[in-house]
C-alpha cells in the first residue's frame, strides 16, 4: 500500500520526528520548532548513508596500533583540553558564541601543524580573500595550508579522499549541505547527514577533522542533539565579549578528560595562551576592601585561584535582590540561608550581589567557603587579609566539609605568595608537615570560625 504521507515533521532543536505537525514539540517541549521535510529527500538520505559495500571484520590481535597517536597543536592549552593533542581520525566540534574566537583558534594551529602535513581549511561563510586577510593578521605563513570555499559536502569529502590531507577544518557545519536532500542548509536533516558524511570520511581515511558549530540564543549548539553524539569531542568557547579572556572547555571527550580547561587572551594578533591563569585572575584586586575573598577551585588537574567579590547593601525594595555572576544563583541563596540560620548573619533587609572577577564561572562546591566569607565581609563591612585565601564545601548545618586535592590547592597558594589559608579541619589532619611549615593554615569546622581567622582585626 503506498504511503500517503509525502512529508515528515522534524523538530529543529531535538530532532523529534512525526508524521503530523505539533505546535509544541513532544520531545523537548519547545513551541513552533516542527519543520516540514519531504519524505522522498529523507529516504534518499538514508539510502546514501547505508551503502552497499560489505564491511570487513578485524580480529583484535591482527590490529596494529600506530605509535604516533596524537598531533601536538603548538598550543599547550588546547592540547591540555584535548587530552594531549589531536587524535588521528577524530572528529572535534568547536562551538561558541559569534566572534568568540573559534575560527581564529583553528587558523592559528595551522602554522604549527603544517610542518610535514597538508591542511585543508574549508569555509562556507568567507571568501578566499577574506581568509587570506585573516591569515596575514594572525601571521600564518605556510605552503601546506590550502583553502577551499565550498558548501557541497559530497564534493568536499571527494577532495579530502583524493588528496592526502593531514588535517581538515570545516567552518561551519551549518553552511554544509548534502545534494540528495531538499531541505536548506542549517536544517536538522542537513546538519545531521553532513556530519555523518564527514565522520565516515574522517574515520575511513584516519584524518583528524575540526568542525565549527554555531550556537542558538540559549547558548546550545544549533542543530539536532545527535550532532554532539556523532562527534568524538565537543569543545565550548566561553567568555564575555566585554572581557579579553576566553575559556575553552571540553564537555565531551572520548580520548581524554572533560574536566580540563584552557585559558586564552584575545588580542589584535589572535589568541594568546595564559600559562598561569591564577596569577592573571587575581591580579589587580583591591586591598583593605570589604567583600573580597580569594578561593581555589580545581579545573581538572589544575588548581586555579579566583577572586570572589560581593556587595551587600540595604535594600530599597520590599524583597531583597539576589544576583550572581559567574556563580550559581541557587547555590548563593542556599549559602545566605545557612549564614542566617547557623551563623547569625542577617541578610533579610539587604541586597546581595556576587561576582567572580575575570569572567570565570566556578561550579565546584569547594568555592562555597570563599563565597560565604565574601558575603559576611560585605555585610559587616570588614575587609579580609590580602594574603589569605579559603576553600571548602559548606553543608546545611554550617559545617565545613573536606574537599579533594587539598595539597595541590595549598601548593598553588604558596607559589603565588599567599601567607594564610583557611581549609576544612578534616583536610588539615592529612597534610604533610613540610607543607604546614610553608604557609599559615587555619583548620575550620564551622563557618563562624572561618571569617574570624582571616578578617582584618
Amino acid at each position: 500500500m503506498p504511503n500517503k504521507n509525502k512529508s515528515v515533521y522534524i523538530c529543529g532543536l531535538c530532532g523529534f520526528e512525526n508524521a503530523k505537525w505539533f505546535g509544541c514539540c513532544p520531545g523537548c517541549g519547545e513551541w513552533n520548532t516542527m519543520n516540514e521535510e519531504p519524505l522522498a529527500a529523507r529516504s534518499a538520505s538514508h539510502k546514501s548513508v547505508s551503502g552497499k559495500q560489505k564491511t570487513q571484520i578485524y580480529q583484535l590481535d591482527s590490529i596494529i596500533s600506530d605509535t604516533e597517536v596524537r598531533y601536538h597543536t603548538g598550543l599547550k592549552e588546547l592540547d591540555l583540553v584535548l587530552g594531549g593533542g589531536i587524535v588521528k581520525g577524530s572528529l572535534v566540534l568547536v562551538s561558541g558564541d559569534p566572534g568568540i574566537g573559534k575560527s581564529t583558534l583553528l587558523l592559528q594551529i595551522c602554522e604549527k601543524l603544517s610542518a610535514g602535513k597538508k591542511i585543508l581549511y574549508v569555509s562556507g561563510e568567507e571568501s578566499i580573500q577574506q581568509l587570506k586577510l585573516r591569515a596575514d593578521r594572525l601571521g600564518v605563513k605556510t605552503g601546506n595550508l590550502f583553502f577551499m570555499c565550498e558548501t557541497d559536502c559530497g564534493e568536499i569529502c571527494s577532495r579530502i579522499a583524493s588528496d592526502a590531507f593531514g588535517l581538515v577544518i570545516i567552518d561551519s557545519i551549518q553552511t554544509m549541505l548534502v545534494g540528495e536532500l531538499a531541505s536548506s542548509p542549517g536544517s536538522v536533516t542537513q546538519v545531521r547527514e553532513a556530519t555523518a558524511m564527514l565522520m565516515r570520511t574522517a574515520k575511513s581515511g584516519d584524518i583528524p577533522m575540526f568542525i565549527v558549530g554555531h550556537v542558538n540564543k540559549d547558548g546550545n549548539i544549533a542543530g539536532p542533539k545527535v550532532l554532539e553524539h556523532i562527534v568524538d569531542t565537543v569543545l565550548y568557547f566561553e567568555g564575555d565579549r566585554n572581557h579579553t579572556y576566553r575559556i575553552l572547555r571540553a564537555v565531551k571527550n572520548r580520548y581524554g578528560s572533560t574536566n580540563e580547561i584552557g585559558v586564552f587572551e584575545m588580542t589584535d594578533a589572535g589568541l594568546l595562551e595564559v600559562e598561569n591563569p591564577s596569577l592573571t585572575l587575581i591580579a589587580g584586586r583591591p586591598q583593605n576592601t570589604s567583600g573580597i575573598c580569594v578561593g581555589c577551585v580545581m579545573e581538572g588537574t589544575r588548581p586555579i585561584l579566583a577572586e570572589v567579590q560581593s556587595l551587600v547593601a540595604p535594600t530599597s525594595f520590599g524583597n531583597p535582590r539576589r544576583i550572581a555572576d559567574g556563580f550559581d544563583y541557587n547555590r548563593m541563596s542556599m549559602l545566605i540561608a545557612v549564614l542566617e540560620k547557623r551563623a547569625g548573619y542577617y541578610f533579610g533587609n539587604c541586597d546581595a550581589y556576587v561576582n567572580i572577577a575575570g569572567g570565570l564561572r566556578i561550579e565546584e562546591p569547594a568555592s562555597d567557603l570563599a563565597v560565604a566569607i565574601a558575603l559576611v565581609s560585605g555585610l559587616k563591612d570588614v575587609a579580609t587579609r590580602y594574603d589569605a585565601l579559603a576553600f571548602g564545601e559548606i553543608g546545611l548545618a554550617g559545617e565545613i566539609r573536606a574537599v579533594s586535592n587539598c595539597e595541590k590547592r595549598i601548593a598553588e597558594a604558596v607559589k603565588l605568595g599567599f601567607q594564610t589559608c583557611v581549609i576544612p579541619a578534616h583536610n588539615y589532619k592529612k597534610l604533610p608537615s613540610k607543607l604546614k611549615s610553608q604557609i599559615e593554615i587555619y583548620p575550620a569546622r564551622h563557618i563562624r570560625d572561618a571569617f574570624d581567622a582571616i578578617s582584618v582585626k
